[in-house]
């Protein structure tokens, strides 16, 4: 018998189907509306109604030019604001182009452990990077984000999962990841 991945796959199906029939499990799911007295009515975790103090971090290719905020490319060449325009002409050659950060964002002071010691010490009880911001570029290799993530461009590593290792094996800190579907200069979103 030839196992191949499609058959390791079934295989692995087929058990926690067989292990959640003989616990008996039942799904009870909760089904929410698309309105705000149904989102409103989710309940908070206990953990995240108790927390005191978290962090919410945005950093990327736009921390490259350290100028404006995050919304650095939309300002630039979506709003063609004229403070970031003259930014670029006064700092940048001509044709310089936002994915020419990229390679620029290498992360070289990037410590996970020291962060997450960092967290830790600070008292904050969870942490949230953005894993993907309007941008695109996303913090570990995707294969649907070919040459736009940490992996193949820039740090050449997985930032994310480098911090949720050292988050989850140093520290009772909770992680979480914002993750923003929306990507000002993708085909579908201009449209």
């Amino acid at each position: 018998y030839e196992m191949t991945m499609e058959s390791v796959w079934h295989i692995n199906i087929r058990n926690i189907f067989i292990i959640w029939s003989i616990l008996g499990f039942t799904c009870q799911c909760i089904h929410y509306s698309p309105t705000w007295e149904s989102l409103d009515s989710r309940p908070i975790p206990t953990w995240y109604d108790e927390a005191k103090f978290g962090i919410f971090i945005n950093w990327g290719v736009y921390s490259v030019p350290s100028f404006g905020s995050e919304w650095f490319w939309w300002n630039w060449k979506g709003r063609h604001a004229q403070a970031y325009v003259d930014f670029m002409k006064a700092n940048y050659p001509p044709g310089f182009e936002y994915a020419d950060f990229a390679p620029m964002f290498t992360a070289e002071f990037y410590d996970p452990e020291l962060w997450a010691d960092m967290f830790n010490e600070s008292g904050a009880r969870y942490i949230v990077l953005s894993s993907k911001h309007h941008e695109g570029f996303t913090h570990w290799p995707s294969n649907v984000s070919f040459n736009w993530n940490s992996l193949d461009v820039g740090p050449h590593r997985d930032l994310i999962g480098d911090l949720a290792s050292a988050i989850r094996s140093r520290t009772n800190t909770h992680f979480g990841l914002y993750h923003s579907l929306f990507e000002w200069f993708h085909p579908l979103y201009l449209q």
